[in-house]
């Protein structure tokens, strides 16, 4: 009897093989970056007493992660920030901060006007790609600022108010939007 490659044998057992992201070792730099930040927290015990203790310790993780830590990525803004539309507010407050300071002590900044860094266009693990193996532009041009009314709206409908929107096609009724 000849043994079967591993591979071979876990095929003919209906076990597959996923990539959710080919030629990457990663399976999503997202959750690979968010779950480093809760393994290196000065808090993050040794060992977790009981399931219980695990899942109030990732609730106050999950809470300061989303409402206090401030995320490279996203202009060093909080998730939470951004998620509900108030980035550009926080942008342009740190620009009227950097003016005063530049006005003030213009030999800081070497004679040049400072400039908060930016949100990104869009975020993407693996950003779609033409015929041509070129990555498509976004095909609506959304941005991560135009898309939070729709998440806003998401997390209103969660809520329990009622809205009807109109679309060009058909009226949805969502619990939620007021």
């Amino acid at each position: 009897m000849k043994s079967k490659v591993v591979a071979h044998l876990l095929a003919d057992l209906g076990v597959t093989k996923t990539h959710s992201r080919p030629r990457t070792s990663d399976d999503n730099p997202y959750s690979e970056a968010q779950f480093k930040t809760l393994k290196y927290r000065p808090d993050f015990p040794e060992r977790f007493g009981s399931i219980q203790g695990a899942r109030a310790h990732c609730q106050r993780f999950f809470q300061w992660y989303n409402q206090q830590h401030k995320h490279s990525g996203i202009a060093m803004l909080t998730p939470q920030t951004v998620h509900y539309g108030n980035a550009d507010n926080v942008l342009n407050l740190r620009q009227q901060t950097l003016n005063q300071a530049f006005d003030l002590h213009p030999s800081r900044f070497k004679g040049k006007q400072p400039s908060p860094q930016s949100l990104p266009e869009a975020a993407w693990i693996n950003k779609p790609l033409n015929n041509s193996g070129e990555a498509l532009s976004d095909p609506e041009n959304q941005t991560l600022n135009s898309i939070n009314q729709c998440l806003v709206s998401i997390d209103r409908f969660r809520f329990g108010n009622i809205e009807c929107l109109l679309s060009a096609q058909s009226v949805f009724v969502l619990a939620g939007v007021c």
